[in-house]
């Protein structure tokens, strides 16, 4: 059942229970929404902006944690809905939506889990789910689904279009290179590496870890004695190494400007966590490329070049507002300030061809630091847990990888709606506390770490286990949304996780400190003894 409460401010606040409230239980609630009035009413009337009932809000998450804190059981959503004037009213389709009246069905989403899927046209399947699968990876699929003597699942294209994608394997960078019909010698990427190659200087670790080290001075660490409880703090010597760090965040930043650069922001900090055995992140950059934003007049430079476009999604000035305050309020709400940044615009006519950043390009770029001792990754061997921290699936970011891959508007509007992200910086925050409390720790537990990104679970738990081979149980994955199938559990790009490779002798140590900083972990899987030839497997219950 729902609860309305109407806010000093105007807007209602919607509250879904498994009970109605006792008088100490609206006190509580009337407070905690600062003096708010519990409505009577059981369904209003008028227009009204508010969440997608798909995607639940981190408001929302952080409000319900909020609750239980408070000694309230049984909620399960909180909402906030603003009342507008009329159906005309402006809105984010990518975030919210239009309600002509809220009721007790305001969270009700009338869907039942997909059921597993064997695809026999995987052409077909490629151009209907945009997975933007090259002929050559289509005609690899089909002949592994002749080899093993079955059609392939839909969660197996789904992932290997998350995990093959441009964005997680740099195909582009890593191709050759044919100029006035001659190879060249070196690609994009080797010819990246050269410098490095030729002039290692103090580089410790680089092209093959989620950051890259230099060496660091030695510094004083100050930090709690033993971090499962409280406990004096002391002061050690420790050698360290420096993070570098650029991550690019296109097409979420396009659809969905705010939330987009938030979780670029926000991605960047955890491939800095993931770097090695575990490092710390300490500031953070950003750089934007858009189309010109023609935001006055008497711009000679915006006047003459070629026309504005009708923008798909969010014209380049709200680009940049939006896209800009969502990477300062990730990072400020995280706890690592922007320090700095840049901004390059860009339209462009000659020959009979147009080129703009109409697809905008988001750089969130970062330092930090780590120990020596963890520059390096360990090595996974058979028998070892596998641990994700972080908060629950939602059917969100599905296809982000693959969606990067193509031309914007290309695809479906409902595809692309699908790849629209979720941050939540105070979660991120919490599993940060964790890792770092491992990280500051003289006995690192952390044999090796991925951040989920792109292709979520597909990706990030495959690269863990990549050197033994994997199980992973399904069931043990936690669900924020009960509709989603097997694909969009496995598959999808819920924020503010991290997946680690540790001791089954360190989990109980791991589990107390998580608990202490609130940080929900779960065992999901244990490294085997398969060869890296094999695939990791997924237990689909």
């Amino acid at each position: 059942m729902v609860f309305f409460f109407k806010t000093s401010s105007g807007a209602v606040i919607a509250v879904e229970a498994d009970h109605s409230f006792a008088p100490e239980e609206s006190e509580k609630l009337l407070w905690l929404f600062g003096n708010a009035t519990q409505m009577p009413e059981t369904s209003l009337a008028g227009w009204f902006v508010g969440p997608r009932k798909e995607m639940i809000t981190p408001w929302s998450t952080n409000a319900v944690e909020i609750t239980q804190n408070m000694g309230l059981s049984g909620i399960s959503r909180i909402e906030e809905f603003f009342p507008v004037a009329s159906g005309d009213a402006t809105y984010d389709k990518m975030l919210q939506r239009l309600y002509d009246g809220i009721d007790g069905d305001v969270f009700r989403i009338d869907k039942r889990p997909d059921p597993i899927v064997y695809i026999d046209d995987i052409e077909a399947y490629n151009r209907q789910e945009g997975l933007a699968l090259s002929p050559d990876e289509v005609e690899y699929l089909q002949q592994l689904s002749a080899k093993i003597g079955r059609p392939l699942t839909d969660s197996e294209v789904f992932g290997f279009s998350q995990v093959n994608s441009e964005h997680c394997r740099h195909k582009i960078f890593n191709g050759v290179f044919i100029i006035d019909g001659v190879e060249q010698e070196s690609s994009l990427f080797k010819l990246i590496k050269k410098t490095s190659e030729y002039n290692p200087n103090k580089l410790v670790s680089a092209y093959k870890d989620n950051v890259a080290f230099i060496e660091g001075p030695v510094v004083e660490q100050f930090a709690p004695v033993n971090p499962e409880t409280a406990d004096y703090f002391a002061v050690r010597d420790i050698k360290t190494v420096i993070s570098l760090k650029a991550e690019t965040h296109n097409f979420p930043t396009t659809v969905e400007p705010f939330n987009g650069a938030a979780t670029g922001t926000g991605g960047e900090i955890r491939d800095r966590l993931g770097g090695g055995k575990a490092s710390l992140p300490i500031a953070g950059t950003a750089v934007y490329m858009t189309s010109y934003p023609r935001t006055e007049a008497g711009r000679e430079w915006e006047e003459n070049a070629i026309p504005p476009r009708p923008w798909l999604y969010q014209t380049p000035e709200e680009i940049l507002i939006k896209a800009s305050n969502g990477a300062s309020d990730f990072g400020n709400k995280f706890g690592q300030p922007l320090i700095c940044g840049s901004l390059l615009t860009f339209e462009h006519a000659e020959n009979g061809k147009k080129y703009a950043y109409d697809k905008v390009i988001m750089l969130a770029g970062g330092v930090g630091f780590a120990t020596m001792r963890d520059a390096i990754k360990g090595t996974p061997v058979p028998g070892e847990k596998v641990v994700v921290l972080g908060g629950d699936n939602y059917r969100i970011g599905m296809g982000g990888g693959a969606v990067s891959s193509v031309e914007t508007g290309e695809y479906a509007n409902a595809i692309e709606l699908n790849a629209v992200q979720r941050a939540n910086p105070e979660m991120q925050k919490r599993v940060s506390n964790v890792i770092r409390a491992l990280a500051e720790s003289e006995n690192n537990p952390i044999v090796s770490i991925h951040d989920h990104g792109a292709g979520g679970h597909l990706n990030a738990l495959s690269e863990l286990v990549e050197a033994t081979g994997g199980k992973i149980e399904m069931d043990a994955l936690p669900i924020g949304d009960p509709t989603l199938s097997a694909k969009e559990i496995v598959g999808n790009e819920s924020q503010e996780r991290m997946g680690m490779v540790i001791e089954e002798k360190d989990i109980e140590r791991v589990r107390r400190i998580a608990d202490r900083e609130r940080s929900p972990m779960y065992v999901v899987g244990e490294t085997t003894t398969a060869s890296f030839l094999s695939r990791p497997t997924v237990c689909v219950p």
